[in-house]
């Protein structure tokens, strides 16, 4: 039987073991030098103990690398991120990536569209729901997560 002390004890040491993972899970992401979110998202990343790569490309290159991923263009983000084999297309909440890299879907990625304000790595306050779309390998991509 788990006492109310060894719970409370414990607690810490939980909230520890999500993260412990990351660092182990390699991150490349490409993105425009200019853009300023990019570099907030890429902090956002590492503060979540991910080992981050960054790669600088133009806007076009991006999309196409994108594109490559099989990310459509009306679901693409300001940068393009390949994590644990997956492509992860904008500012995609750290929550949405946990659970593709836990759960090990049969997808090509995961995408937050745009550059919403409030979104992790973006300024401003969110004034609407996220919804971060799965890209299926095959077939019309569809809601993965919302916050």
């Amino acid at each position: 039987m788990i006492t109310r002390r060894a719970l409370l004890l414990s607690t810490p040491l939980l909230m520890l073991a999500p993260r412990a993972w990351a660092k182990d899970i390699p991150v490349t992401l490409h993105r425009d030098p200019g853009c300023g979110c990019c570099e907030s998202y890429i902090a956002y990343l590492r503060r979540h103990d991910f080992d981050v790569t960054v790669k600088s490309a133009s806007p076009d290159e991006i999309a196409a690398i994108s594109r490559k991923a099989g990310i459509p263009p009306d679901l693409q983000g300001c940068h393009t991120a390949f994590i644990a084999g997956y492509a992860v297309d904008g500012l995609v909440p750290i929550a949405a990536v946990q659970k593709l890299v836990k759960d090990r879907p049969p997808l090509k990625g995961i995408a937050l569209p745009g550059m919403p304000g409030g979104a992790p790595g973006m300024p401003g306050i969110k004034k609407e729901q996220l919804t971060v779309f799965a890209i299926p390998r095959e077939g019309r991509p569809f809601a993965f997560m919302t916050f």
